[in-house]
């Protein structure tokens, strides 16, 4: 049924623009861009965990592929790819890799905007699958760290991000559904809100501060619990395009890692990233 009415969705924008719209394959920025605090975003770079011995790697990118434009009115429709990884620190700069989670999907977008507002609609289907690495095995013990042993994580769902964007500050509501996940005890529901703020007053157009937040709603055989992600940083180069962004984050409630889905965890974080 969710997928009947994504589809439904995307048609009638679709027939909305049809008869004036413009068309563009492969343009060189996207249509929506990530959402700064929300963990399943496409970005570049390191953030190294404060007072831990982890630290995290990110591989990823997003594309729009096919773009139609009508007056205010876009919709896009794209591809995203991308890491998550987890590393060890060790010492003689050696950084065994321990897990690492791979998520695919493809995605369309809708928005109507004028030079200071902006609403829309991102919409993805996505699968997403983690796997513990090499640098999690002790192979003097011939054990995996802390006796946790590698299995089966892996899902596919679909995700709503409607939103609403005034000059640099953008607010949007998340809601996904998985229709398949192993393992069964994690709840098919997630509920999301968060917000991302580049500080226009303060920029002077090539450096912006920012602030950004996310807090998502999960839950494990039918309990619910928060994660929540906060942002504070600069970012050089255009503040609502790409650019290089350093910044310090926190992150509290259960793993981003799907092999430790059910481990608590909370931390600072420093690093920058190569954003899209």
């Amino acid at each position: 049924m969710i997928k009947i009415l994504s589809i439904a969705i995307i048609l009638v924008f679709s027939v909305n623009l049809y008869s004036q719209q413009t068309k563009e394959w492969f343009p060189a920025e996207l249509n929506i861009p990530p959402f700064t605090s929300n963990l399943l975003e496409p970005r570049n770079g390191f953030m190294f965990a404060l007072g831990e011995d982890w630290l995290r790697l990110d591989i990823g990118t997003s594309r729009d592929i096919l773009r139609l434009k009508s007056g205010e009115e876009t919709i896009s429709f794209g591809v995203d790819l991308f890491t998550f990884t987890r590393l060890r620190s060790n010492d003689n700069f050696k950084f065994p890799v321990e897990t690492i989670d791979f998520f695919f999907g493809i995605n369309a977008g809708f928005n109507k905007h004028d030079s200071l507002k902006e609403c829309g609609l991102r919409i993805r289907f996505s699968h997403l699958s983690a796997h513990f690495v090499d640098g999690r095995y002790d192979e003097h013990s011939s054990q995996w760290v802390n006796g946790l042993d590698p299995f089966t994580f892996s899902k596919e769902f679909i995700e709503f991000f409607p939103y609403y964007r005034i000059s640099g500050f953008r607010v949007y509501l998340g809601l996904t559904y998985i229709f398949h996940i192993i393992p069964e005890i994690i709840n098919k529901g997630i509920y999301q809100f968060g917000f991302d703020y580049y500080i226009l007053p303060f920029s002077n157009g090539s450096i912006t501060p920012f602030v950004a937040y996310d807090f998502k709603l999960n839950g494990i055989n039918d309990t619910y619990f928060g994660n929540n992600i906060a942002k504070l940083g600069v970012k050089f180069g255009s503040p609502l395009s790409r650019g290089f962004s350093i910044l310090i984050s926190y992150i509290s409630g259960k793993s981003i890692h799907g092999e430790l889905f059910d481990l608590t965890e909370n931390y600072l974080n420093i690093g920058f990233n190569l954003g899209l």
